[in-house]
């Protein structure tokens, strides 16, 4: 597995390797020693799946004060996957880092906890995977508004279908403190 660093410590891009031949292919998206062994998550307690069509934008999400680590990836199709740094005291906060999940690249993408997370769909339809490192609390549910100019992410979409919850999302300058992960050295 090929580790690349992004610009936000703690997100990292994992390459599986992948042994394929006319029949198809075969790789390990997570094994517990070699992530321990990485420094990634040994533990998750929830898998999730979801399905979206083009032009889809889940997200800014995040949990707090229970928050979760995610180990993304894309099972059919292509997205474009986002996080961001909202822990308070942080010296990248309100930083983000994207990166093309797809099908055919297999790309992992870790999301620690303390950061929130969105996607846009590119492909006609994704099939988007999440391992977590803690249970969904839906009483910790937030989210930032994936349009905040402060954040100032290029989204590939112009006009994105949201949810009616993240249509209302704040802009992360209006988060109540409280309401946003504590940056811990």
């Amino acid at each position: 597995m090929k580790v690349i660093q992004t610009g936000l410590p703690g997100c990292v891009v994992l390459e599986p390797a992948v042994f394929g031949d006319a029949r198809g292919f075969f790789m390990e998206t997570w094994n517990a020693q070699r992530f321990g062994e990485l420094g990634l998550p040994d533990r998750f307690v929830q898998s999730n799946v979801s399905s979206s069509s083009q032009g889809v934008l889940r997200g800014l999400h995040y949990q707090w004060p229970h928050p979760q680590g995610k180990l993304v990836s894309v099972l059919e199709g292509e997205v474009y996957d986002v996080a961001v740094d909202i822990r308070r005291g942080s010296p990248t906060f309100g930083r983000h880092e994207a990166v093309i999940l797809s099908a055919d690249n297999k790309r992992q993408f870790w999301i620690p906890e303390g950061f929130a997370h969105g996607f846009v769909v590119l492909s006609e339809r994704a099939l988007f995977s999440y391992l977590c490192t803690d249970v969904y609390r839906p009483e910790f549910d937030a989210n930032v508004a994936w349009n905040d100019a402060s954040i100032a992410i290029d989204w590939p979409v112009a006009a994105p279908q949201l949810s009616g919850k993240d249509e209302k999302a704040p802009f992360l300058a209006d988060i109540p403190e409280e309401r946003l992960p504590v940056y811990t050295p």
